[in-house]
Parts: structure tokens; C-alpha cells; sequence
């Protein structure tokens, strides 16, 4: 892929840690101007004195109204070309003791907040015929996974959303995709770990294995392979592609 120029912006919302780092690092270093957007203003910030990012802006993506202003202000100093919706969040429990907050909390972060960021982004990429939007989803939006149904509900929204929105922009020079990692190497997955060590008293190497036997590979995905994935997507020789939901895992789906 050639490199990005300067004059691409990307918004990276979830770009302070994990995936959203790696792919935050990955922009910028093919050339990108890139803004990262979160909750945690420490983070972010870390990730523009690592040379991650260039711009930081505060802001909650399950809060519409948040996600606006901050967009706003970044567009202002430079019209936003790419947007990788990456902000997720991840909790266990079997159906049966699965209230509708925790559905709720799943679908305002995981699914909302690609609908958010994406509503704020594409009117302007729309107008200027040009554009590209990653969704970060997962395996768990292209199969099921037990204990896990409000996140893999809310992941399943994400993929029938690029689907859709990339048949309704398929003409207008932006494209709309999704990543879908399996387990990767990233601090939400630690909490995964630590919940399997938790409940069933295993170590942490064996807590690792009982994840890394979804990969056929029989690994975890290191964060910089997704992000490989995603600087391909914005690529001008991407431009035939949209509408896709790529599994980063492995073999596993």
C-alpha cells in the first residue's frame, strides 16, 4: 500500500491502548495525521508523546452528544478522511444471569459507538467523496461464543452495520468495513484471563491456552497484525473493498 500523507486525518476513537494504540502507531507511521479519541486523557496523551497519534480528544463514545463535540473540534483543524471505530468493551456471564443493563452497557459502547463516531464522520466524507471507515468487531460478530451473548449480540450489530451503511455509500468514494480479531494480546483480554483464573482456579498459562485453542494457529493475535489489517483497508488500493467483515484469527472462522 502506499503510504498516507499528512493530508489524511484519522480519528482513531479507543486509540489510547490495546488494538487502538497499534493501529493509532500504524496510521501514523505510514504517514497519517492522527487524533486519537477516549475517556482517559492520560492515555491518549501517553499515545501522542509516543509519536501514536498527533491529536487527542476526550470524549465517551457511548455519548452521542461527547462524540459530536470532539469530532468537531478535531475536523476543525483538518477534515476527517478516516475513521477506525475501534472503543469496545467486554464483559462475561452466562444468559441467565444477563440483565438488560449489561446488554445495554454492550450495546452502547460496542455497537452505539460505532454508530456515533460514524454519524459524525461521514456527512463531511460523503461531501467530499472520499473516505474511509474501519469498524474494530470480532470473531464474536461472525460466530458465537458462550457466555458472552451481549457482547457477541452487540458485535453482530457492528458487522450488519458496514454491511448496510457500505451498500448505501457503495457511490460515494468512501467504503466502510469491519476487522474481526480473535483473541488478540491487548489489556481487555487480560481481564478475560484473570476471569478464567478466577472462576475455574487454573494458572495463567493455562488460562491463556484455554483462549488460544479457538486460533488453529494455536495463539494469540498480536495487536499489530490487526492494525496490518486495517492500514490496508485505508489504502487507495483498498478502494473495491467494502462491505467485508475480515477475520484477523487465525483460521478460526
Amino acid at each position: 500500500m502506499s503510504p498516507l500523507s499528512r493530508s489524511s486525518h484519522a480519528l482513531v476513537t479507543g486509540g489510547g491502548r490495546g488494538i487502538g494504540l497499534a493501529i493509532s502507531a500504524a496510521l501514523s507511521n505510514a504517514g497519517a495525521t492522527v487524533t486519537v479519541l477516549g475517556r482517559n486523557r492520560a492515555t491518549l496523551d501517553e499515545a501522542v508523546a509516543s509519536g501514536a497519534a498527533q491529536f487527542a480528544a476526550v470524549a465517551d463514545v457511548a455519548d452521542q452528544a461527547s462524540v459530536k463535540s470532539a469530532v468537531t473540534e478535531a475536523a476543525a483543524r483538518q477534515p476527517v478522511d478516516i475513521l477506525i471505530a475501534n472503543a469496545g468493551a467486554a464483559e462475561s456471564s452466562p444468559f441467565g444471569r444477563s440483565d438488560a443493563a449489561l446488554f445495554q452497557r454492550m450495546m452502547d459502547v460496542n455497537f452505539m459507538g460505532v454508530v456515533h463516531a460514524t454519524q459524525a464522520v461521514l456527512p463531511g466524507m460523503v461531501e467530499r467523496r472520499h473516505g474511509r471507515i474501519v469498524a474494530v468487531a470480532s470473531t464474536a460478530g461472525l460466530k458465537g461464543y458462550a457466555y458472552v451473548s451481549a457482547y457477541s449480540a452487540a458485535k453482530h450489530a457492528v458487522v450488519g452495520l458496514v454491511r448496510s451503511l457500505a451498500l448505501e455509500t457503495a457511490k460515494s468514494g468512501v467504503t466502510v468495513n469491519a476487522v474481526c480479531p480473535g483473541f488478540t494480546e491487548t489489556d481487555l483480554l487480560e481481564g478475560s484471563i484473570d476471569n478464567i483464573i478466577k472462576k475455574t482456579g487454573r494458572s495463567r498459562e493455562q488460562a491463556i491456552a484455554e483462549l488460544s485453542k479457538h486460533n488453529p494457529q494455536g495463539r494469540l493475535v498480536a495487536p499489530s497484525e490487526v492494525a496490518d489489517a486495517v492500514l490496508w483497508l485505508c489504502g487507495e488500493g483498498a478502494g473495491a473493498i467494502t462491505g467485508q467483515a475480515i477475520a484477523v484469527a487465525g483460521g478460526e472462522v
